[in-house]
């Protein structure tokens, strides 16, 4: 098979896209979120609706977030207060799905030393979420309550083209559905218009290489397990 140095190029930045748990403090540069979005918002969607809102953190308005709602979920009372505004999982597992769930998760606290009687070290790991897990920028998400499942379809194409852009530049990210659960706080931290739902969160930076837990590399299905080619 001939390739092309095109072709190997955004091979390079799909497959070496990964959920990185542990950022540099190291800044990025406005002009490449701002080109890394301008590209993003080449996904298709349906009738050209381009359904997709961002907002963009760092500095003093990244910490208000992450201190505004790490006061919350440190209080178990409070944060039980906080559910999410639409379901991101099944409310019934079934295998393959659950399997694969359990085994993501206990191969990063495998990595991070945290046993299963560990609960207080996998809330702490989980709180790391609100902190961007240390990314300079924090990329909130939202959507029009209008739209119907088809932009949420779209707006997947938006999120994936986002991390592979920002693959392309060296940097790396962490979408992140954690977030949703307060969505009542980052709507009253954002001043959020009463018409848009919180979609999820995004880390943005440059990776720790010195972090144990972004050497997780988690698996995929082969092509086989999944595709079934009809003639």
């Amino acid at each position: 098979m001939i390739t092309s140095p095109q072709q190997e190029a955004v091979d390079a930045a799909i497959t070496s896209r990964r959920s990185i748990r542990a950022f540099l403090d190291k800044p990025v540069a406005r002009d490449d979120i701002e080109r890394i979005l301008d590209v993003a918002a080449r996904a298709p969607s349906g009738t050209n609706t381009q359904p997709w809102k961002v907002y963009v953190l760092s500095g003093r308005a990244r910490q208000d977030l992450v201190d505004a709602i790490l006061a919350v979920n440190a209080d178990p009372e409070q944060a039980g207060q906080h559910t999410e505004e639409y379901a991101y999982y099944p409310r019934a597992w079934v295998s393959p799905f659950v399997d694969r769930r359990r085994k993501v998760g206990w191969d990063l606290y495998s990595l991070l030393g945290l046993t299963r009687d560990n609960k207080s070290g996998m809330a702490a790991q989980h709180a790391r979420n609100y902190r961007f897990f240390d990314a300079p920028v924090g990329l909130i998400f939202t959507i029009d309550r209008i739209m119907e499942q088809g932009s949420w379809l779209d707006y997947g194409m938006f999120l994936q083209n986002i991390m592979v852009a920002a693959r392309a530049r060296g940097l790396d990210t962490c979408p992140q559905a954690a977030f949703t659960q307060y969505h009542r706080v980052i709507a009253q931290q954002l001043q959020l218009p009463e018409n848009e739902m919180v979609v999820c969160g995004m880390a943005l930076g440059w990776a720790d290489p010195g972090k144990i837990e972004n050497s997780l590399i988690t698996e995929r299905e082969p092509v086989h397990g999944f595709t079934r080619f009809m003639e």
